[in-house]
Protein backbone atom coordinates (compact mmCIF):
# COMPACT_ATOMS: atom_id res chain seq x y z
CA UNK A 1 0.00 0.00 0.00
CA UNK A 2 2.67 2.37 0.85
CA UNK A 3 0.65 4.95 2.78
CA UNK A 4 2.15 8.58 3.67
CA UNK A 5 3.31 8.79 0.53
CA UNK A 6 2.64 10.33 -2.17
CA UNK A 7 5.68 10.25 -5.39
CA UNK A 8 3.86 13.12 -7.11
CA UNK A 9 6.21 15.57 -5.57
CA UNK A 10 4.99 19.03 -7.78
CA UNK A 11 1.26 19.03 -6.35
CA UNK A 12 0.21 21.52 -4.57
CA UNK A 13 -0.36 20.55 -0.64
CA UNK A 14 -4.34 19.97 -0.87
CA UNK A 15 -3.68 17.97 -4.05
CA UNK A 16 -1.19 15.78 -2.02
CA UNK A 17 -3.99 15.26 0.83
CA UNK A 18 -6.32 14.52 -1.47
CA UNK A 19 -4.20 12.32 -2.99
CA UNK A 20 -2.68 10.40 0.43
CA UNK A 21 -6.58 10.25 1.05
CA UNK A 22 -7.24 8.21 -1.65
CA UNK A 23 -4.55 5.84 -1.16
CA UNK A 24 -6.48 5.00 2.39
CA UNK A 25 -9.40 5.02 0.53
CA UNK A 26 -7.82 2.02 -1.96
CA UNK A 27 -7.05 -0.02 1.04
CA UNK A 28 -11.10 0.47 2.43
CA UNK A 29 -12.23 -0.36 -1.01
CA UNK A 30 -10.26 -2.94 -1.09
CA UNK A 31 -11.51 -4.38 2.35
CA UNK A 32 -14.66 -4.35 1.72
CA UNK A 33 -14.85 -6.11 -2.00
CA UNK A 34 -12.80 -8.62 -0.04
CA UNK A 35 -15.79 -8.73 2.19
CA UNK A 36 -18.81 -9.01 0.03
CA UNK A 37 -16.57 -12.00 -1.87
CA UNK A 38 -16.58 -13.93 1.17
CA UNK A 39 -13.24 -13.13 2.18
CA UNK A 40 -11.71 -14.92 5.02
CA UNK A 41 -8.01 -13.93 4.51
CA UNK A 42 -6.49 -10.56 3.58
CA UNK A 43 -2.57 -11.46 2.26
CA UNK A 44 -0.62 -8.17 3.01
CA UNK A 45 2.86 -9.04 1.31
CA UNK A 46 5.08 -6.06 3.02
CA UNK A 47 5.16 -2.33 2.21
CA UNK A 48 2.32 -1.78 4.07
CA UNK A 49 3.14 1.83 5.10
CA UNK A 50 6.72 3.54 3.46
CA UNK A 51 7.88 4.07 6.30
CA UNK A 52 9.29 2.71 9.50
CA UNK A 53 7.74 5.84 11.06
CA UNK A 54 4.20 6.39 9.46
CA UNK A 55 2.30 8.61 10.44
CA UNK A 56 -0.55 8.34 13.16
CA UNK A 57 -3.22 9.36 10.69
CA UNK A 58 -2.31 6.40 8.36
CA UNK A 59 -1.49 4.30 11.60
CA UNK A 60 -4.97 5.00 12.88
CA UNK A 61 -6.65 4.05 9.90
CA UNK A 62 -4.91 1.21 9.20
CA UNK A 63 -5.71 -0.22 12.27
CA UNK A 64 -9.83 1.21 12.42
CA UNK A 65 -9.86 -0.75 9.16
CA UNK A 66 -8.49 -3.82 10.70
CA UNK A 67 -10.71 -3.20 14.30
CA UNK A 68 -14.14 -2.92 11.73
CA UNK A 69 -14.09 -6.19 10.05
CA UNK A 70 -13.61 -8.75 12.54
CA UNK A 71 -14.66 -11.81 10.17
CA UNK A 72 -11.77 -10.94 8.21
CA UNK A 73 -8.15 -12.25 9.46
CA UNK A 74 -5.08 -10.31 8.02
CA UNK A 75 -1.98 -11.50 7.61
CA UNK A 76 0.47 -8.95 7.53
CA UNK A 77 3.57 -9.67 6.29
CA UNK A 78 6.41 -6.70 6.43
CA UNK A 79 8.38 -5.58 3.70
CA UNK A 80 11.74 -3.66 2.97
CA UNK A 81 10.21 -0.23 3.76
CA UNK A 82 8.07 -0.92 6.62
CA UNK A 83 10.47 -4.03 8.14
CA UNK A 84 10.95 -2.23 11.78
CA UNK A 85 7.10 -1.63 12.55
CA UNK A 86 5.52 -2.29 15.63
CA UNK A 87 2.37 -3.28 15.64
CA UNK A 88 1.09 -0.53 18.12
CA UNK A 89 -2.30 -2.55 18.44
CA UNK A 90 -3.06 -6.45 19.56
CA UNK A 91 -5.91 -7.30 17.34
CA UNK A 92 -7.04 -10.99 17.19
CA UNK A 93 -7.48 -11.01 13.27
CA UNK A 94 -4.10 -8.64 12.61
CA UNK A 95 -1.76 -12.26 12.40
CA UNK A 96 2.06 -11.52 11.90
CA UNK A 97 5.26 -13.11 11.07
CA UNK A 98 9.17 -12.88 11.84
CA UNK A 99 12.26 -14.38 10.33
CA UNK A 100 11.42 -17.90 10.62
CA UNK A 101 8.43 -19.35 8.99
CA UNK A 102 5.57 -19.64 10.76
CA UNK A 103 1.98 -20.78 9.41
CA UNK A 104 -1.72 -20.13 10.01
CA UNK A 105 -4.21 -22.61 9.51
CA UNK A 106 -7.57 -22.08 7.79
CA UNK A 107 -9.53 -25.93 7.14
CA UNK A 108 -7.34 -27.58 4.70
CA UNK A 109 -5.88 -24.37 3.45
CA UNK A 110 -2.41 -23.73 4.96
CA UNK A 111 -0.31 -20.19 4.80
CA UNK A 112 3.20 -19.91 5.52
CA UNK A 113 5.27 -16.77 5.32
CA UNK A 114 8.69 -15.34 6.73
CA UNK A 115 9.88 -11.81 6.84
CA UNK A 116 13.56 -11.92 4.85
CA UNK A 117 16.48 -10.82 6.53
CA UNK A 118 20.42 -11.15 5.64
CA UNK A 119 20.98 -13.98 8.58
CA UNK A 120 18.25 -16.07 7.03
CA UNK A 121 17.60 -15.15 2.58
CA UNK A 122 20.01 -17.97 1.81
CA UNK A 123 18.52 -20.88 4.56
CA UNK A 124 14.73 -20.08 3.88
CA UNK A 125 14.80 -22.36 0.75
CA UNK A 126 15.54 -25.58 2.58
CA UNK A 127 14.09 -24.65 6.47
CA UNK A 128 10.44 -24.39 4.64
CA UNK A 129 8.68 -28.04 4.55
CA UNK A 130 5.07 -28.09 3.55
CA UNK A 131 2.65 -30.89 3.76
CA UNK A 132 1.76 -31.68 0.65
CA UNK A 133 -1.93 -33.00 1.51
CA UNK A 134 -2.65 -29.41 2.25
CA UNK A 135 -3.18 -26.29 0.38
CA UNK A 136 -0.29 -24.39 0.63
CA UNK A 137 -0.06 -20.42 0.34
CA UNK A 138 3.55 -19.03 0.99
CA UNK A 139 3.68 -15.35 1.81
CA UNK A 140 6.97 -13.53 1.27
CA UNK A 141 8.15 -9.98 -0.23
CA UNK A 142 10.80 -9.01 -2.40
CA UNK A 143 12.26 -8.97 -6.06
CA UNK A 144 11.78 -11.88 -8.07
CA UNK A 145 15.38 -13.56 -8.91
CA UNK A 146 17.79 -15.55 -10.15
CA UNK A 147 20.25 -15.10 -7.65
CA UNK A 148 19.68 -15.52 -3.53
CA UNK A 149 20.34 -12.00 -1.38
CA UNK A 150 18.56 -9.54 0.39
CA UNK A 151 14.91 -8.63 -0.68
CA UNK A 152 15.65 -10.81 -3.42
CA UNK A 153 13.29 -14.30 -4.40
CA UNK A 154 14.81 -17.08 -6.23
CA UNK A 155 11.40 -18.56 -7.69
CA UNK A 156 13.56 -21.88 -8.96
CA UNK A 157 14.93 -22.10 -5.43
CA UNK A 158 10.73 -23.17 -4.78
CA UNK A 159 10.26 -25.49 -7.25
CA UNK A 160 8.78 -28.45 -5.89
CA UNK A 161 8.27 -27.24 -2.29
CA UNK A 162 4.53 -28.58 -2.46
CA UNK A 163 3.65 -24.64 -2.76
CA UNK A 164 0.35 -23.98 -4.62
CA UNK A 165 0.14 -20.47 -4.66
CA UNK A 166 2.83 -17.84 -3.64
CA UNK A 167 1.65 -14.25 -2.46
CA UNK A 168 4.53 -11.81 -3.12
CA UNK A 169 4.90 -7.96 -2.54
CA UNK A 170 7.29 -5.83 -3.78
CA UNK A 171 6.43 -4.48 -7.23
CA UNK A 172 4.33 -2.22 -7.96
CA UNK A 173 2.43 -4.01 -11.18
CA UNK A 174 0.47 -7.03 -11.24
CA UNK A 175 2.27 -9.92 -12.55
CA UNK A 176 1.52 -13.45 -12.37
CA UNK A 177 4.20 -16.56 -13.19
CA UNK A 178 4.39 -20.32 -12.71
CA UNK A 179 6.89 -22.08 -10.11
CA UNK A 180 6.41 -25.49 -11.26
CA UNK A 181 3.70 -28.13 -12.50
CA UNK A 182 1.79 -27.56 -8.96
CA UNK A 183 2.31 -24.14 -7.91
CA UNK A 184 2.47 -20.49 -9.36
CA UNK A 185 3.23 -17.24 -7.55
CA UNK A 186 1.71 -13.58 -8.27
CA UNK A 187 2.57 -9.88 -7.50
CA UNK A 188 -0.65 -8.13 -7.28
CA UNK A 189 0.82 -4.67 -7.29
CA UNK A 190 0.08 -1.31 -5.04
CA UNK A 191 -4.20 -1.11 -4.62
CA UNK A 192 -3.01 2.73 -5.83
CA UNK A 193 -0.81 4.06 -7.98
CA UNK A 194 0.98 6.93 -6.57
CA UNK A 195 2.65 8.55 -9.18
CA UNK A 196 3.49 9.11 -12.91
CA UNK A 197 5.54 5.91 -13.13
CA UNK A 198 2.88 3.77 -11.53
CA UNK A 199 0.96 3.28 -14.45
CA UNK A 200 -2.32 0.98 -15.70
CA UNK A 201 -4.68 -0.69 -13.80
CA UNK A 202 -4.17 -1.43 -10.01
CA UNK A 203 -5.80 -3.24 -7.48
CA UNK A 204 -5.83 -6.63 -6.41
CA UNK A 205 -5.43 -10.97 -6.57
CA UNK A 206 -8.92 -12.42 -5.89
CA UNK A 207 -8.01 -16.14 -4.71
CA UNK A 208 -10.42 -19.23 -4.63
CA UNK A 209 -9.60 -22.43 -2.60
CA UNK A 210 -12.44 -24.10 -3.35
CA UNK A 211 -12.66 -27.54 -4.71
CA UNK A 212 -9.76 -27.96 -3.45
CA UNK A 213 -7.82 -25.98 -6.26
CA UNK A 214 -6.65 -22.28 -6.13
CA UNK A 215 -8.09 -19.99 -8.79
CA UNK A 216 -6.70 -16.67 -8.70
CA UNK A 217 -7.75 -13.36 -10.71
CA UNK A 218 -6.82 -9.75 -10.65
CA UNK A 219 -9.43 -7.20 -9.14
CA UNK A 220 -9.12 -3.56 -10.53
CA UNK A 221 -9.68 -1.36 -7.75
CA UNK A 222 -7.99 2.24 -7.55
CA UNK A 223 -9.58 5.70 -7.07
CA UNK A 224 -7.56 6.78 -9.77
CA UNK A 225 -5.79 5.24 -13.14
CA UNK A 226 -2.66 6.58 -14.46
CA UNK A 227 -2.18 6.02 -18.43
CA UNK A 228 0.39 7.04 -20.45
CA UNK A 229 -0.41 8.46 -23.89
CA UNK A 230 1.98 10.11 -26.49
CA UNK A 231 0.99 13.15 -28.35
CA UNK A 232 2.71 14.30 -31.23
CA UNK A 233 2.59 18.42 -31.25
CA UNK A 234 4.65 18.66 -33.76
CA UNK A 235 2.34 19.91 -36.00
CA UNK A 236 2.60 23.55 -34.18
CA UNK A 237 5.86 23.96 -35.96
CA UNK A 238 3.52 24.29 -39.73
CA UNK A 239 2.10 27.47 -37.49
CA UNK A 240 5.59 28.65 -36.98
CA UNK A 241 5.97 28.09 -33.53
CA UNK A 242 9.52 28.00 -32.72
CA UNK A 243 9.26 27.09 -29.38
CA UNK A 244 8.89 24.20 -26.65
CA UNK A 245 4.97 23.69 -25.19
CA UNK A 246 5.76 22.55 -21.86
CA UNK A 247 4.86 19.03 -20.92
CA UNK A 248 3.18 20.53 -17.79
CA UNK A 249 1.35 23.15 -19.31
CA UNK A 250 -0.53 20.19 -21.68
CA UNK A 251 -1.74 18.41 -18.09
CA UNK A 252 -2.33 21.56 -16.90
CA UNK A 253 -4.72 22.37 -19.52
CA UNK A 254 -5.93 19.01 -19.13
CA UNK A 255 -7.00 19.55 -15.41
CA UNK A 256 -7.74 22.93 -15.35
CA UNK A 257 -10.68 22.10 -18.93
CA UNK A 258 -10.14 19.35 -20.99
CA UNK A 259 -11.16 16.72 -18.51
CA UNK A 260 -14.59 18.95 -18.51
CA UNK A 261 -14.96 18.02 -22.00
CA UNK A 262 -14.18 14.62 -21.26
CA UNK A 263 -16.78 14.31 -18.74
CA UNK A 264 -19.49 16.42 -20.17
CA UNK A 265 -19.35 16.20 -23.43
CA UNK A 266 -18.37 13.04 -24.25
CA UNK A 267 -14.41 13.99 -25.62
CA UNK A 268 -11.76 10.92 -25.50
CA UNK A 269 -8.58 11.89 -23.86
CA UNK A 270 -6.97 11.49 -26.94
CA UNK A 271 -9.33 14.49 -28.30
CA UNK A 272 -9.07 16.33 -25.43
CA UNK A 273 -5.36 16.79 -25.32
CA UNK A 274 -5.76 17.86 -29.07
CA UNK A 275 -7.66 20.66 -27.74
CA UNK A 276 -5.54 21.63 -24.81
CA UNK A 277 -2.97 21.57 -27.82
CA UNK A 278 -4.30 23.76 -30.10
CA UNK A 279 -4.82 25.98 -27.67
CA UNK A 280 -1.38 26.14 -26.45
CA UNK A 281 -0.23 26.48 -30.14
CA UNK A 282 -2.10 29.15 -30.78
CA UNK A 283 -1.27 31.27 -28.06
CA UNK A 284 2.48 30.65 -28.73
CA UNK A 285 2.03 32.01 -31.94
CA UNK A 286 0.13 34.71 -30.73
CA UNK A 287 3.08 35.53 -28.64
CA UNK A 288 5.56 34.86 -30.97
CA UNK A 289 3.30 37.75 -33.20
CA UNK A 290 3.31 40.15 -30.59
CA UNK A 291 7.44 39.60 -30.12
CA UNK A 292 7.71 40.59 -33.88
CA UNK A 293 5.51 43.46 -33.57
CA UNK A 294 7.07 44.68 -30.13
CA UNK A 295 10.32 44.32 -32.11
CA UNK A 296 9.57 46.43 -34.58
CA UNK A 297 7.91 48.85 -31.82
CA UNK A 298 11.36 49.47 -30.40
CA UNK A 299 13.21 50.03 -33.75
CA UNK A 300 13.40 53.50 -33.24
CA UNK A 301 15.14 52.71 -30.09
CA UNK A 302 18.11 50.55 -31.60
CA UNK A 303 18.20 52.80 -34.74
CA UNK A 304 18.91 56.91 -35.12
CA UNK A 305 19.30 57.23 -39.16
CA UNK A 306 20.35 53.55 -39.69
CA UNK A 307 22.57 53.79 -37.00
CA UNK A 308 22.75 51.44 -33.51
CA UNK A 309 22.52 53.43 -30.64
CA UNK A 310 23.20 49.82 -28.42
CA UNK A 311 25.36 50.22 -25.80
CA UNK A 312 28.81 47.94 -26.16
CA UNK A 313 27.80 45.00 -23.99
CA UNK A 314 24.43 44.72 -26.32
CA UNK A 315 26.61 45.05 -29.18
CA UNK A 316 28.71 41.85 -27.98
CA UNK A 317 25.74 40.47 -27.22
CA UNK A 318 24.14 40.51 -30.18
CA UNK A 319 27.58 39.05 -31.57
CA UNK A 320 27.82 36.19 -29.85
CA UNK A 321 23.83 35.51 -30.87
CA UNK A 322 21.22 37.08 -28.74
CA UNK A 323 18.33 38.02 -30.24
CA UNK A 324 17.21 41.74 -29.91
CA UNK A 325 14.15 41.42 -28.78
CA UNK A 326 15.75 40.35 -25.53
CA UNK A 327 17.82 43.45 -25.29
CA UNK A 328 15.13 46.14 -25.98
CA UNK A 329 12.18 44.12 -24.33
CA UNK A 330 11.85 42.95 -20.69
CA UNK A 331 9.64 39.66 -20.56
CA UNK A 332 7.03 41.99 -18.71
CA UNK A 333 6.50 44.13 -21.68
CA UNK A 334 6.22 41.62 -23.97
CA UNK A 335 3.33 40.35 -21.59
CA UNK A 336 1.94 43.45 -21.12
CA UNK A 337 1.91 44.06 -25.47
CA UNK A 338 0.42 40.85 -25.49
CA UNK A 339 -2.19 41.64 -23.06
CA UNK A 340 -3.70 44.67 -24.71
CA UNK A 341 -3.90 42.84 -28.57
CA UNK A 342 -5.58 39.61 -27.50
CA UNK A 343 -6.07 39.45 -23.29
CA UNK A 344 -4.06 37.21 -20.92
CA UNK A 345 -3.71 33.65 -22.09
CA UNK A 346 -3.04 31.80 -18.76
CA UNK A 347 -0.29 29.66 -20.49
CA UNK A 348 3.80 30.02 -21.05
CA UNK A 349 4.97 29.07 -24.25
CA UNK A 350 9.10 28.25 -24.67
CA UNK A 351 10.39 25.20 -28.03
CA UNK A 352 8.33 22.47 -29.46
CA UNK A 353 9.50 18.79 -29.44
CA UNK A 354 7.53 15.46 -28.88
CA UNK A 355 6.75 14.68 -25.38
CA UNK A 356 5.72 11.39 -23.57
CA UNK A 357 2.46 12.07 -21.53
CA UNK A 358 1.61 10.77 -18.14
CA UNK A 359 -1.44 12.35 -16.29
CA UNK A 360 -4.07 11.23 -13.83
CA UNK A 361 -7.89 10.17 -14.09
CA UNK A 362 -10.03 9.18 -11.90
Amino acid sequence: MKYGTIKQKRLPPEKTEERKAEVRAAFKNMVEKAAGYGAKVIVLAGDVFDSDRPLKKDKEFFYSVVKNNPDIDFLYLRGNHDNLESYSEDLDNLKTFTNEWSGYSYGNVEFYGLETAAENYSSMYSSLKLDPAKINIVILHGQKSDSVGKDKINIAKLKNKNIDYLALGHIHSVNFGRIDERGVYAYPGCLEGRGFDETGAKGFILVDTEDGKINAGFVENSVRKTDEFTVDISAGAEKGVATDILKRDLIAGYMSYGYYYVQNYGYTTAKAYQLVLDNLVNNAVIIQQSKKELAGDYKSKVYVDDVKVLTAGDVEALENGAEMLSLIASDNDIAAYTAKKVGETGYRSCGLRKERLRFDRP
